[in-house]
């Protein structure tokens, strides 16, 4: 599965998030969940994202495509690792414009809500 870019029709963005539902729907709920990868998703700091993404990603603010991201996250019991252990930035991004001047994290890590403080928190 390839998470869509932010400039992709709604409809693309729509088709890839059905499908990634249905995936964690095919899985047993007492498994525990962890998803990683490329989301082309920029994920901020708002306040009311806190109890999923915490407070230490790169962006101030979320993305359609973030939005879209914590909005699964949250369906899925699931909270963002990668924007809860507190980083320098320049560990944070993921990804860096041919020109160096941009770098966004838009490479993500979840696990289920019910373990994200006993197994990962170190």
């Amino acid at each position: 599965m390839h998470a869509p870019s932010e400039e992709k029709s709604d409809e693309v963005e729509d088709s890839f998030y059905e499908e990634l539902e249905q995936v964690f729907d095919y899985v047993q709920k007492y498994y525990t969940k962890m998803l990683l990868g490329d989301f082309n998703a920029k994920v901020g700091r708002e306040n009311i994202f806190r109890p999923t993404i915490g407070q230490e990603s790169l962006h101030q603010d979320s993305n359609d495509n973030g939005v879209r991201l914590v909005n699964f996250a949250t369906s899925q019991n699931l909270v963002v690792k990668s924007t809860m252990l507190p980083h320098w930035n320049i560990h944070k991004y993921t990804w860096t414009s041919p020109d160096g001047k941009t770098r966004n994290q838009i490479d993500h890590v979840f696990i289920d809500r019910r373990w994200h403080s006993s197994v990962l928190d170190v």
